[in-house]
């Protein structure tokens, strides 16, 4: 129970006019006004473009919180879907930041807090002695030692005169918005990751099939010319010469076979599982074209994460800037405790043992601190160094992401480009490799001639299943660097195309 009075010299005028000026004081926030830096609008790069578009800049208004799907799926691979899946479940990098993520929210929770008052409780006995002297009593009189009950209540509210609470929870609420755009940041990397390390996989199974008929063709052509070197119709050094090669595709085989074991238990990781535990049965590389739109707006990247995380984390050390200058001005903390005192516990909540505080205990009402060497100028001078430093880490953020695009742009437009020449060189040297071993069994062909021919049609091979697989890296590189992917919401496309009429 908590009983209140007011003192004589509150007067009824003042009580009209304080709550007046605590209202004036508490709506002067000394959080500067936070404005988004401004970036490019237009990318460098579109279909058929050799000269750099007309760039202009805009204001950024960061979007993480947008829905970017599973973009994994226009990969067109049930397989692909599946680890994915399975890495959003179990992966412990994500479970890190998710939990980082509860920690931001719970301090939020504290920050607000601090906006409320706060209520306490007590109850228990009391042993007093004061001195002679507090008595009223000469140093030859004894002082009194007496005990009570006490049972009380106490409120406590700070007045948030120079908004300094509310800059705080300001401040924390931009660290979780920062927690969340990191956590969708770990997230993205991870999904990213696996479906890189799943086309390395795969990567590596094609250049295995491609081994194992080269193994087969080698295999036959060593038969073929030890069944001549039986007959007397071929010399030796062919004979070495055909099982020299036959190793030697074995041996490169095997190198494939290992690198495929590191690439799976990599993704074993990734997944939240032990390499004994997973495996994955060998399938070939088989990628369906999938088109980019040209020029794509430079939209996209405000739902990358990271430049979300950026923007989050610049306007949090706005808000420590309003923080540091409410430190200059006084701090008014009110305080009441009321309920019930007696020496004797049977007869402590009777009317008549009623008592009230109103006020510190200790201390005063309000604080302002006069000099302090300059530690509040200081940390002002900090908090805004700290503010700028994050408005030059956003802009570099910024940066380095439309260079990323724009480099994985160009590259999977080379690598197409690549892609029609590797066809045709294909082609050749396949047909090149059927005429030496048509030849070579006709007598018109040596049998260089013919390695010469298998080995060029391998190198071609392995490099058309490279290029097929970094093709798709490429597409999971830059779908990354887009924070997602090149699909706009329906509304968003709407305002991006009046804005563009």
């Amino acid at each position: 129970m908590i009983i209140l009075k007011a003192p004589r010299y509150f007067t009824a005028r003042k009580a009209r006019l304080t709550p007046l000026l605590l209202a004036m004081l508490a709506g002067c926030s000394q959080v500067p006004q936070h404005i988004r830096p401004d970036e490019p609008q237009h990318w460098l790069f579109k279909e058929s473009q050799t000269t750099p578009a007309e760039t202009s800049w805009k204001s950024a208004e960061p979007g993480e919180a947008q829905m970017r799907g599973e973009w994994w799926t226009i990969f067109n691979d049930p397989q692909l879907d599946t680890l994915e899946a399975q890495a959003i479940q179990a992966n412990p990098g994500l479970e890190i930041a998710a939990a980082r993520l509860k920690q931001a929210r719970a301090l939020q929770r504290s920050a607000k807090a601090d906006m409320l008052p706060r209520l306490d409780a007590a109850f228990g006995p009391m042993r007093q002695r004061e001195s002679a002297a507090a008595q009223g009593l000469n140093g030859e009189q004894a002082a009194n030692t007496f005990g009570f009950w006490r049972a009380e209540l106490g409120i406590s509210y700070e007045a948030d005169l120079a908004g300094r609470i509310d800059a705080e929870v300001g401040a924390a609420s931009a660290e979780l918005d920062n927690s969340g755009a990191l956590y969708r940041s770990v997230l993205m990397a991870l999904q990213a990751d696996v479906a890189e390390l799943y086309f390395t996989v795969r990567e590596l199974d094609t250049q295995m099939e491609v081994y194992r008929g080269t193994l087969a063709l080698r295999s036959d052509t060593y038969r073929l010319i030890k069944h001549r070197y039986d007959n007397g119709d071929a010399g030796e050094l062919d004979q070495v010469r055909a099982q020299s090669e036959l190793e030697a595709a074995r041996v490169e085989a095997l190198g494939i076979e290992h690198n495929r074991l590191l690439a799976e238990h990599a993704l074993a990781t990734l997944l939240g599982l032990p390499p004994a535990q997973f495996s994955l049965q060998p399938q070939r590389l088989a990628l369906r074209d999938i088109r980019i739109p040209a020029g794509l707006p430079s939209a996209l990247l405000e739902r990358r994460p990271d430049i979300a995380a950026a923007e989050h984390a610049m306007a949090a050390a706005n808000y420590r800037i309003g923080i540091a200058k409410a430190a200059y001005f006084p701090r008014l903390q009110l305080t009441a405790t009321g309920g019930f005192e007696s020496r004797e516990l049977g007869n402590l909540f009777e009317w008549s043992n009623r008592a009230f505080l109103l006020g510190p205990l200790a201390g005063a009402v309000m604080t302002l601190p006069l000099f302090d060497g300059g530690r509040r100028k200081a940390t002002v001078a900090y908090s805004r160094a700290a503010y700028e430093e994050d408005v030059a880490r956003y802009r570099e953020v910024v940066l380095k992401a439309f260079a990323e695009v724009e480099d994985k742009l160009a590259g999977l437009r080379i690598i197409a480009e690549q892609s029609r020449a590797q066809r045709i060189a294909l082609d050749t040297a396949e047909r090149a490799a059927q005429l030496s071993h048509l030849q070579y069994r006709e007598g018109s062909h040596s049998q260089l001639d013919t390695i010469d021919a298998d080995r060029t049609l391998l190198a071609q091979q392995l490099a058309t299943a490279r290029l097929e697989a970094e093709k798709a890296r490429t597409t999971v590189k830059l779908i990354r660097a887009l924070g997602g992917g090149w699909q706009l919401a329906a509304e968003q496309q709407g305002r991006l195309l009046a804005e563009r009429d």
